[in-house]
């Protein structure tokens, strides 16, 4: 359960009224898209409808409907000087009262929402992998994490991640939708390897991409040449990992840039380009 379900679950439990708040339509330039969510508490909320001018009102609004008898209400807002944001795009809000009901629709949109995100399978449960997995949690992706060492694993996962204990774990890459992810970081350069092969031997990936320096990147290519693939194959993979923008080896901020790599490579061209500009 996300953490909207289980906050939702949680105020109902205690007799606590909320509204869910959701962006349903927008037009030009507006702070978040179509489908963003926010729950209102009578004193608290959770999520963000984009902040600033907007979700003041919208919190505003939440409110009102608690007090009163309605159960659903619609805001139409034009953003622009007149609500002292910069966006000047138009959004539509659609504001209901919780409900067990709600609790069920929301649950059922959130599993349809994981299913359709871009898929990653995270070869590798060291401390590298941990960081990163608590990263890409945090993230709009479906996530695979993968070892043959079960006691690797943490007691508790962080959420949206699925674990397997895998005594082959190559084997992960044949299941694999066209258009995933793989990220590589075992604790074995042999295993690494294989994976790598595995994953290039498809070639219908979103990204691969692999643990390691200059060095380990060069091992793996003459290696993967003695085994006759085409040295082409290579321009798709990704090593060192993190787009070289730091030397730092703590695994929290390598796992920051790989966050962000991955992002651009799942999310596509739209998000290269706000990286860009920043």
């Amino acid at each position: 359960m996300s953490e909207f379900g289980r906050a939702l679950s949680s105020w109902l439990a205690r007799g606590e009224t909320a509204v869910l708040v959701t962006v349903v339509a927008t037009r030009g330039s507006t702070p978040r898209e179509a489908g963003t969510r926010m729950l209102v508490g009578a004193d608290k909320t959770v999520g963000t409808v984009g902040g600033g001018r907007l979700e003041f009102e919208a919190v505003k609004a939440a409110r009102a409907l608690l007090e009163s008898a309605e159960v659903t209400t619609t805001m139409d807002v034009p953003l622009g000087a007149a609500m002292g944001q910069c966006c000047g795009g138009h959004v539509v809000l659609r504001l209901e009262r919780a409900s067990p009901d709600l609790v069920e629709r929301l649950a059922q949109l959130e599993f349809e929402e994981r299913e359709a995100a871009p898929a990653v399978y995270l070869f590798g449960a060291g401390h590298v992998g941990k960081a990163i997995a608590r990263a890409l949690s945090l993230l709009p992706l479906r996530v695979s994490w993968i070892d043959n060492r079960a006691e690797e694993f943490p007691e508790t996962l962080p959420d949206r991640i699925r674990q397997i204990v895998a005594n082959h774990p190559p084997d992960l890459v044949a299941e694999a939708m066209p258009g995933a992810s793989f990220l590589v970081l075992t604790h074995s350069h042999a295993l690494d390897f294989d994976i790598c092969e595995a994953v290039l031997a498809r070639g219908d990936f979103a990204y691969l991409g692999l643990i390691g320096s200059a060095t380990k990147r060069r091992r793996f290519e003459r290696w993967y040449g003695a085994r006759d693939h085409d040295a082409a194959d290579l321009t798709r993979l990704t090593c060192p990992i993190g787009g070289g923008l730091a030397r730092d080896k703590r695994p929290e901020v390598i796992a920051a840039l790989v966050a962000a790599e991955l992002v651009v490579a799942t999310v596509g061209a739209d998000t290269a380009n706000l990286l860009s500009v920043r």
